[in-house]
């Protein structure tokens, strides 16, 4: 379930026994050749750059410990390549497609990032509203928290998630509904990690206060300013907030990955109500592909406010880290690639590992979808290939 700097890895054979074991590893970290027979590329026939980039994600599917199935979609104008290989789902063998839906994980704090800079648009936000102004109920150590610290992870805000209540109750029902507007209890025991705006440090509190602030200011609740804000304005049909532990269907299975058992299916091991905000997104690749665009193309806003959205915090990266050299903007990140510049965000929670970029202009786009768990501390060397292979997709989208 946790994603971004909650990482629930979900690899359980007798499921409850190593369940604690399970949440413990996703939350720690800062949150088979038989079974997979790659799908073709897109284009017939292939040119020779495709036949390079489909060789990449046939090594991710081949890698021991890697994902059944990948998906990668680039757009540029109107033209869209699908790039895929492994399987959607490996008891049926069917393909990944861009129409299935699947857990976003950290790329949610995309879409809170999307509402509060609309809102600070339209002027019921302002980047220096501060924590005490419109949450005065949150710890007052925190009140002077503003909404840019929490948008570019300097908050100093405690992780909710690294909280041993929080774990306990997720270790014992991983379905369990979580009051989803008092997730920041859990943290509310706890000092600054420090002073706001003096360094980066990302956490799952962030995008959660970000979210209160907004229904604070508008006193609409947050699934409605996502519809009325973002979905509605961007075309989005196929995306959702959900609380249970259920996805729409079709879906792109997640898997926990532990050779030489077989891999498990985690798709709905986890609930969603314990992310919200943070990381309970779920939509296909094409909507992503769609959100991406217009938001990492600033169609979503102002110029004055599209020109604060993209001051970066130089080496602020999501978990985990996209491609080339990353930076922290406002609900956003710079990967400076060895093709070029990219705007996105990422994100990674059990059976799942995903990359959304888009160029400055927001005129091409590519969503890159895995269908296991990786991050710094959960198989580091199947995403040290992940982000490789991301660059060449990167390169791919920019034309190089």
């Amino acid at each position: 379930m946790p994603s971004g700097g909650t990482h629930v890895v979900a690899h359980l054979p007798g499921r409850r026994a190593r369940l604690p074991l399970a949440v413990a590893a996703l939350l720690a970290a800062a949150s088979a050749g038989t079974l997979v027979r790659p799908a073709q590329a897109a284009q017939t026939p292939p040119l020779p750059q495709d036949r390079a980039l489909q060789r990449g994600l046939e090594r991710l599917v081949g890698a021991v410990g890697g994902p059944p199935g990948v998906i990668a979609v680039l757009k540029r104008g109107d033209r869209v390549e699908v790039h895929r290989a492994g399987v959607a789902d490996v008891e049926t063998g069917r393909p990944p497609r861009p129409t299935d839906h699947m857990r976003l994980a950290s790329v949610s704090k995309a879409y809170s990032g999307a509402v509060a800079l609309r809102l600070v648009d339209q002027e019921r936000l302002s980047l220096g509203t501060t924590i005490g102004r419109r949450l005065p109920g949150l710890p007052a150590a925190w009140h002077k928290v503003t909404l840019r610290q929490l948008l570019n992870h300097t908050s100093g805000l405690p992780d909710f998630t690294d909280s041993a209540e929080f774990r306990a109750i997720l270790g014992e029902d991983p379905h369990h509904v979580f009051d989803s507007r008092r997730l920041l209890d859990f943290a509310a025991g706890r000092p600054l990690a420090f002073r706001p705006g003096s360094r980066y440090q990302y956490s799952n509190s962030d995008n959660i206060a970000v979210a209160l602030m907004a229904e604070a200011a508008t006193g609409r609740r947050y699934e409605d300013l996502l519809k009325h804000l973002v979905y509605r304005p961007l075309g989005l049909r196929q995306t959702s907030l959900p609380q249970g532990f259920r996805l729409p269907e079709p879906y792109l299975h997640g898997y926990a990955v532990d050779p030489p058992a077989p891999p498990e299916d985690v798709t709905e091991l986890f609930g969603s109500s314990g992310l919200w905000a943070s990381g309970a997104v779920e939509a296909t690749p094409k909507d992503l592909g769609r959100f991406i665009r217009g938001y990492a193309g600033g169609s979503l806003f102002s110029p004055h406010t599209r020109k604060e959205q993209l001051k970066f915090v130089p080496g602020g990266a999501s978990e985990p880290a996209g491609p080339g050299a990353n930076s922290a903007g406002l609900g956003i990140f710079r990967y400076a690639t060895r093709c070029g510049v990219l705007y996105g965000h990422t994100g990674n929670t059990a059976g799942y590992t995903q990359l959304v970029a888009a160029t400055p202009d927001g005129r091409k786009s590519l969503t890159f979808s895995i269908t296991t768990q990786t991050t710094k501390t959960v198989k580091p060397a199947l995403l040290a290939q992940v982000r490789k292979v991301q660059e060449d997709f990167a390169c791919a989208l920019l034309g190089h």
